[in-house]
């Protein structure tokens, strides 16, 4: 996803990479990632639909759209369908029905992730086919930045779980190389942090974001 904003000085240097591993059973932080994702998106209320995000061509209505439509595409691809065959956003949802469409979906994605077969199958996302664990933690990765932006666009990081960014930044760094970004690669050049920033500010950096970023 591109990520220019008008807040952000730009700067080019890499974060430092990640110590963590991935998780023996990837789908434990799958689901985790998916019921922060649903608080996240609880925490929407109407006057706040038009809000900016980090995301510069995602409102919060569209950005969490794209939520909701994501926890869908992830159940989706389990069984053994596509990715594209999923909108890669929903809108035709009641402004007081978000988080019941977000729980609905991440309750689905649990059902189809439940098979343990699902690790080892190949999985066809939108940038190629993934075993299922490989799959499982580029999708920990998409909806824990998410759940950042729209956090970060309602002013409630606070309610946001550390250990998922930790966990979310391995999968960044296997799957997201510092360069090339732009063009076909959706995501602008790592921001410089710190290498003991926050775990979220490590992870937004690297995936193009300011960590700084205010809506005011």
């Amino acid at each position: 996803m591109t990520t220019t904003n008008q807040n952000r000085t730009p700067r080019t240097t890499a974060v430092p990479a990640t110590t963590g591993v991935t998780p023996p059973d990837p789908r434990v932080a799958l689901l985790r990632a998916a019921d922060q994702a649903v608080a996240v998106v609880g925490l929407v209320t109407p006057d706040r639909l038009a809000a900016a995000t980090p995301c510069a061509e995602y409102d919060v209505r569209h950005l969490t759209g794209h939520l909701v439509a994501v926890l869908g595409r992830i159940a989706y691809v389990a069984g053994g369908g596509h990715a594209y065959d999923v909108p890669s956003i929903v809108l035709d949802v009641p402004e007081d029905r978000w988080a019941a469409a977000a729980a609905a979906n991440a309750a689905g994605l649990r059902a189809a992730w439940s098979d343990d077969a699902v690790l080892d199958r190949v999985l066809r996302l939108p940038w190629g086919e993934v075993p299922g664990r490989g799959a499982a933690m580029a999708y920990v990765q998409e909806l824990t930045t998410h759940a950042w932006d729209l956090a970060a666009a309602l002013g409630r990081p606070d309610v946001l779980d550390p250990r998922l960014a930790e966990l979310a930044l391995v999968a960044a760094h296997r799957y997201l190389p510092a360069q090339p970004r732009g063009g076909p690669i959706p995501f602008e050049a790592p921001v410089e942090v710190a290498a003991d920033a926050p775990p979220y500010d490590r992870l937004v950096a690297w995936l193009g974001r300011d960590p700084q970023w205010s809506a005011t």
